[in-house]
């Protein structure tokens, strides 16, 4: 089988590439990064640094690169079997058209082979999003092709990748622990057989679990931290009081989840403690400003912190750390992100409650503004 993955950073490398090569399948990074591209060309190889209770490095190999812009990647697209990405949400939309072009070519020469999309994003439904972007491109006459040859599979990926602190530009270091949970309804043609992509009919589920919990203490995390003065996670983490309230936010959006969804307390808890054990990992050297990083996108209403919120509204149940947690995202400052710059402008500009409502549609007026705006008034 062969497969094309756009994204050759950290992630792509480190995490879905690499499973895709151990399973077998060809893998072609697709990537702007000359010098990544001419290194995978050259060395069609590179190591990966797992990091649990113990570490150890893992050797990929049989992978090549090609330039996302290049006319080259079109005529990849038409005759390849599998395409993942792990390229962020925003160049989606950027890649969306590239796609459209490859699967056109794809039908113009008549190639009936089933073809498989999966988009690894930290997103909601990330592939879906991409179809509709996709199809944006696509001429309605390959409309009807598209959607009985091609799968747009959506998935929930989980795996903390920090930067690497080797010298090699290919090496990556990643935690033990991964999970990539795809929809099987929506694969056309046969499901490809891959070690660590699990199968499930209800991935919504397993969505809103990864947010509410990895992706919802991860920022606690780190905004918690960020006030207490710590640079990375596990510093943060290893400090009780920050450990406890993140703990606490966690447990608040998991009742979410319970109520929701009908996951086992106990069960629940235990991913819970074994999510802070993750984030205590001594060889993750995970800094806070990489977590904390876009705290606009992290703040909108169907991410990591306002939409557990909403959920603690819809069934009634406590949020109080979840509240302290959206108030510490407003006190982040980075100079070195866009985004951070633009909410502390705004926050000068025009206040806190109309901020608040701009960047995550929760109305000045409701009852959770004001406890936010009192929370945020108390911290130093």
């Amino acid at each position: 089988m062969n497969s094309i993955h756009f994204g050759a950073g950290n992630i792509g490398r480190g995490f879905i590439g690499k499973l895709l090569a151990d399973a077998g399948i060809n893998v072609t990074f697709a990537d702007v990064d000359e010098k990544v591209i001419n290194l995978l060309n050259t060395l069609n190889t590179y190591n990966v640094k797992v990091v649990g209770e113990e570490c150890k490095t893992e050797v990929v190999t049989g992978v090549n690169a090609i330039n996302s812009t290049s006319d080259e990647l079109v005529e990849l697209i038409s005759k390849t079997d599998l395409i993942t990405t792990a390229v962020g949400p925003n160049v989606l939309v950027i890649i969306a058209s590239k796609l459209a072009q490859g699967l056109a070519m794809r039908f113009d020469a008549n190639n009936e082979a089933f073809l498989n999309i999966i988009a690894c994003e930290n997103m909601i439904r990330g592939t879906s999003f991409l179809k509709a972007e996709v199809f944006k491109h696509l001429d309605e006459k390959y409309h009807a092709q598209a959607e009985r040859l091609v799968g747009f599979v959506d998935s929930a990926v989980d795996r903390i990748v920090p930067p690497s602190e080797s010298d090699d530009p290919l090496e990556v270091t990643v935690e033990s622990f991964s999970e990539w949970i795809v929809d099987e309804t929506q694969f056309r043609g046969e499901t490809p057989v891959i070690e660590g992509m699990q199968k499930t009919d209800n991935l919504m589920a397993f969505i809103e679990r990864k947010l509410f919990t990895l992706n919802t203490g991860h920022i606690m995390t780190a905004y918690l931290g960020a006030l207490a003065g710590y640079d990375t996670v596990k510093n943060a983490i290893d400090d009780e009081s920050v450990c406890s309230q993140v703990k606490q936010a966690m447990q608040e959006s998991g009742e979410v989840l319970i109520n929701r969804y009908g996951f086992e307390r106990e069960a629940h808890n235990a991913y819970i403690e074994k999510i802070i054990g993750r984030f205590a990992n001594p060889y993750l050297h995970d800094e806070i400003d990489r977590v904390g990083r876009q705290p606009i996108r992290k703040l909108g209403a169907n991410d990591r912190l306002v939409k557990p919120l909403l959920g603690t509204i819809e069934y009634a149940t406590a949020n109080d750390m979840l509240l302290k947690g959206i108030a510490a995202a407003f006190k982040y400052t980075n100079s070195d992100d866009p985004q951070a710059v633009e909410l502390q402008t705004s926050l000068s500009e025009a206040g806190f409650l109309a901020t608040l409502e701009k960047y995550t549609g929760l109305s000045a007026s409701s009852s959770e503004a004001v406890k936010i705006e009192k929370l945020f008034l108390e911290m130093a």
